[in-house]
This record gives structure tokens, sequence and C-alpha cells, in this order.
């Protein structure tokens, strides 16, 4: 559980960085059964983790392992989903989390 705190927070900041930008999220939208065909099948992309954002929005982030692509997407409760952000260079880490990353004392 605590490998998925960082891909949570970093999903989170994502979606306070969404928030601001509804506006230009709107192009990138579309019902999520679209955004996950279209993720799979044009870039081989699959769920890697999920979370819930405080406002009921959920965010995934799909990737590849094989071309290392990765898409963060945030699904509205109404079933649409937007890209918020995309890249390369996607590694899968297991990997056991420091104090440090964790925000405690060492």
């Amino acid at each position: 559980m605590k490998k998925h705190i960082f891909a949570f927070g970093m999903m989170a900041g994502a979606v306070l960085l969404s928030t601001h930008h509804a506006r230009a999220q709107q192009q990138n939208c579309a019902p999520r059964v679209a955004v996950v065909d279209r993720l799979a099948q044009t870039y081989g992309e699959t769920r890697q983790s999920i979370g819930l954002a405080t406002n009921n929005t959920v965010v995934e982030v799909f990737a590849s392992v094989d071309s290392g692509t990765w898409t963060i997407v945030v699904t509205t409760p109404q079933g649409l989903s937007c890209l918020v952000a995309a890249g390369r260079s996607f590694e899968q880490v297991d990997e056991a989390l420091t104090p440090a990353m964790l925000g405690e004392p060492a």
C-alpha cells in the first residue's frame, strides 16, 4: 500500500492542476469507455493505479510498460473522463518508501 502513496500524491496534484484548467480540459474529455478504449488501442496503456479525489472524481494512471507511455485521467461521477497529463518513460517501482518520502522525520 505504501508504494501507492507517492502515486496518489502525484494524482492529487494533477487533480488540483486540472481544476484550474477546466476550459482547456473540455477539449480532452470524452465518455470514460471511449477514453479507456483509445488508450488501450492507440498506446497499449492499461490502468496502473487508481484513487478517489476529494471532489468524488476518480483519478487513474494508465501506462504501457512496453512503450513507456503514461496518461493521467480524471473521471467525474457522471462518467466524463478528461486527460490531465501524459508522457513517456513510465517505470513501475516496487520499493519501500523512506520516512523522508512520506514527509516524516528521519
